[in-house]
């Protein structure tokens, strides 16, 4: 099936590797980055959420009414609004985006990030939290007669809304994580289920236990997936192993300043979440693996997020994407360092290799009939 590509919607142009020269909420730049995404073959741009960032959902609103063809991912934390609520402003927004909404519920990794906005539940009861609220907004959006609820975490009678999304019967709902508590959640909720890049041994585990997770849910079709990595390209090689090294030595000397950009995820000690725990222990068994996976991003940041790096050409870069594709990796998720340089350069080199392979691979498999591999190249 057709490849996906996810870029970034950042609202400034401050990265790991070099401080912003604005406003957390620079209005040009967010919608000069959406529109070179838009305008070199991406697909939909994620707006992430942060304790003090800019709110992604106007932001996302913004480019939505500027921009005609790109859809957007919308990070949402249910512990910041009530889920009717919340609802309301992913339907609000489905209309403002002509159907061109996706939404991805954050269940929190650390505590002290969460704390921030006064969420205090463990990271088994956000778990449960996230689950419940992903139920009442899919509800929400698919209800025309008012119901109750009483669950756990949430309680309300007699509530509908009068703003349904675009898309029926409802947008597709984005959910990520590395533990089991998230492997169950998003085995049974999500449509689409995000991983950050591992080696492809280990994606391919990952991706087997969210399948066991649908399984057990009782789902027939699993969520679609999505893997995530800090492509470093150049047009040679070497340049690109050049530039790799840079980017490493730029992030560490931010971090040993301070910068919050680069330390904001894991101020207090190791990181809490699991995700960011198997990038360290994956980055302290070795720095190189499969085609061009490269650890030493992951390793400089403390496995903050998405951040193990693929390295190459862009013929190297897209053979290594095609590799996970054909683990069954549909969604690729992928920023640079430099954001609007990086996103221009990886959508005029790399989002074409791989749609066209892709495209050759699907029409072969389609000649030869259902069930048939193809093998890797």
């Amino acid at each position: 099936m057709p490849v996906e590509f996810l870029g970034i919607a950042a609202t400034h142009n401050g990265s790991e590797t070099s401080p912003r020269s604005g406003a957390a909420f620079d209005k040009e730049y967010t919608l000069k980055l959406a529109r070179a995404h838009e305008d070199h073959g991406w697909d939909r741009v994620l707006f992430a959420y942060g304790s003090g960032s800019p709110d992604p959902a106007p932001a996302a609103a913004y480019i939505a009414s500027r921009l005609d063809k790109l859809r957007i991912l919308l990070a949402h934390r249910p512990n910041v609004s009530y889920p009717t609520f919340a609802a309301k402003t992913f339907a609000t927004l489905d209309q403002i985006s002509d159907g061109r909404l996706t939404v991805h519920f954050i269940t929190g990794g650390s505590d002290h990030e969460q704390g921030r906005e006064g969420d205090t539940l463990t990271k088994d009861e956000r778990y449960s939290r996230t689950r419940e609220y992903i139920e009442i907004v899919k509800r929400i959006w698919t209800s025309h007669e008012p119901f109750d609820h009483e669950g756990e975490h949430y309680r309300f009678h007699d509530f509908v809304s009068d703003v349904f999304p675009v898309q029926q019967p409802r947008p597709d709902v984005s959910f990520g994580g590395s533990s089991a508590a998230a492997y169950a959640a998003g085995g049974a909720e999500a449509d689409i289920y995000a991983l950050w890049g591992e080696p492809l041994e280990k994606t391919a585990e990952q991706i087997e236990a969210v399948k066991a997770a649908a399984r057990a849910a009782g789902r027939t079709t699993p969520p679609r997936i999505q893997v995530a990595f800090r492509p470093i390209i150049a047009p040679t090689e070497e340049l690109a192993w050049e530039k790799a090294h840079r980017t490493v030595d730029a992030i560490k000397a931010r971090k040993e300043q301070g910068e919050p950009a680069v330390v904001r995820h894991h101020r207090r000690g190791d990181p809490e979440n699991t995700g960011s725990q198997r990038l360290i222990s994956i980055a302290r068994s070795g720095e190189r693996y499969d085609r061009a996976l490269w650890t030493p991003t992951a390793a400089a940041t403390g496995g903050a997020g998405n951040s193990n790096a693929l390295v190459g050409t862009p013929e190297t870069v897209a053979r290594a994407l095609l590799d996970y594709y054909d683990l069954g990796v549909d969604i690729i998720s992928a920023r640079g360092y430099d954001l609007l340089g990086d996103a221009i350069d990886f959508g005029r080199h790399v989002i074409p290799l791989v749609r066209e392979e892709v495209a050759k691979r699907d029409a072969e498999r389609a000649a030869r009939g259902p069930g048939t591999l193809v093998e890797a190249g």
